[in-house]
């Protein structure tokens, strides 16, 4: 049998990715934004990393929220064939697999001498890898309620920062008044899509942020449940984002991913613009993806090779030397000096902090909570000189730290690690969508 993933898309389409028989590696391996020749690639839009299990689905999904809202009025909806089992996923890793594997365009100068004592330059193109994103044409890559009751609720639990809830009904009304009751978001008109998905047997998965939690403790989250379909819902896209929203999916398997339902499309390299280092990168993809026969439902792949090249790359994933105990029965003032030990924070002198971690500082900000009239670095930097002003209760016997530390960091970033080092494939994939679409 052959392990599939299957992404659901506008109404009544999709595109499945599978495990193909052979696979050879093109793209390159480069820094998205790190490097002075780096192709500015734009990272908002959805991030989802499949790993592909035999017999079991893993979805790892980046969670981003707008800076400029509310944090506690974030809402998100997943329909889904059954109720998953829910973690924290890795922020550190999806940071790795962007920048690994972003793909870069260049020119390079090269003269010749000409005779004696002539000599002609020139400018000759080249990308670092195939000139374009290539992927091969031949590549196959890769509990409930149905009796209608008023309280659609099937299952509750938390996963680090997020409250989450599985309701289901056989229609959409129960649903939607249990989510306006309980103050999750509601987009107006989605009925319709959320309906279809329920009569197709899907459950609906709500997600918000925990009481206390703000958008510095916001985390990627994972799913997993068995089955041989691998299914990411899209159709609710078009509520949410915007004109050419950037849809990335990575895909850690043994050999090459590729759609089988959706077009896949290759980048004309003489339309990239070579000069700004592709600068009108997205255009072109964008062109491409909307072009006759693919009408927006398309994919380029940008790498496809050996997953080693995912190292990373401000954060670790991991750390042999991070362990949660330690901070059992810690005295508070001792905290920050055990995280430096750890190599989780690096803070010094009477007014600097860094975090070696993207949730270290939100975690230190619920169970150390900053005095009034200190900044964050002032007390951080210097806790034994503070010590009197530490909220005891807040930080009890730092048993709650502990497990937050674990669940939130260290168990993400070893099974982050875990998965890189036992899939040797990775594939990049890339497009953009429309509401339309």
């Amino acid at each position: 049998m052959r392990t599939s993933l299957l992404l659901c898309a506008a109404l009544g389409a999709a595109w499945t990715l599978a495990i193909p028989q052979t696979a050879e590696a093109c793209g390159g391996v480069f820094c998205d934004g790190g490097l002075p020749n780096s192709m500015p690639v734009n990272q908002d839009g959805e991030n989802v990393l499949f790993v592909l299990n035999q017999n079991e689905v893993e979805v790892h999904i980046q969670i981003s929220i707008d800076p400029n809202t509310n944090a506690q009025k974030f809402a998100w909806l997943i329909p889904i064939a059954q109720i998953p089992e829910f973690e924290v996923g890795s922020q550190p890793l999806f940071d790795a697999l962007l920048n690994s594997s972003v793909p870069t365009y260049q020119l390079q100068q090269t003269f010749e001498v000409c005779g004696e004592d002539g000599i002609s330059g020139g400018l000759s193109s080249a990308s670092n890898g195939d000139p374009g994103l290539s992927s091969g044409d031949g590549g196959t890559g890769t509990e409930g309620n149905d009796s209608g009751g008023e309280d659609p609720v099937v299952f509750k639990t938390t996963a680090g920062a997020f409250e989450i809830v599985v309701l289901q009904d056989q229609t959409i009304e129960p649903i939607k008044q249990w989510l306006i009751d309980n103050e999750y978001q509601w987009i107006d008109g989605s009925e319709m899509v959320l309906q279809q998905y329920l009569d197709e047997g899907n459950v609906i998965v709500a997600l918000k942020l925990a009481a206390g939690s703000d958008g510095g403790d916001v985390h990627p989250i994972v799913l997993r449940y068995p089955s041989n379909e691998n299914c990411f819902p899209l159709r609710l896209t078009r509520f949410a984002s915007i004109e050419n929203m950037d849809i990335r999916v990575f895909v850690l398997g043994n050999s090459r991913a590729a759609p089988t339902n959706y077009r896949h499309v290759l980048v004309n390299p003489l339309k990239i613009d070579w000069l700004q280092f592709a600068a009108n990168y997205k255009d072109v993809i964008t062109k491409a993806v909307d072009d006759l026969e693919a009408e927006g439902l398309a994919f380029v792949t940008e790498y496809a090779g050996p997953s080693n090249v995912v190292q990373p790359f401000a954060f670790n994933f991991y750390s042999t030397s991070w362990n949660e105990a330690a901070f059992v029965g810690l005295p508070p003032e001792e905290v920050i000096s055990t995280l430096n030990n750890q190599g989780l924070a690096n803070c010094f002198g009477a007014d600097f902090c860094f975090y070696n971690h993207p949730l270290v500082e939100g975690l230190l900000n619920d169970f150390l909570p900053v005095p009034d009239g200190l900044t964050a670095e002032e007390f951080y930097a210097n806790l034994q000189a503070y010590a009197d002003q530490i909220d005891a209760m807040a930080w009890g016997d730092g048993s709650a730290f502990a497990q937050a530390l674990d669940s939130r960091i260290i168990a993400p970033g070893e099974h982050a690690q875990e998965l890189v080092d036992a899939y040797p494939y990775l594939t990049r994939m890339y497009t953009v969508i429309s509401p339309n679409e």
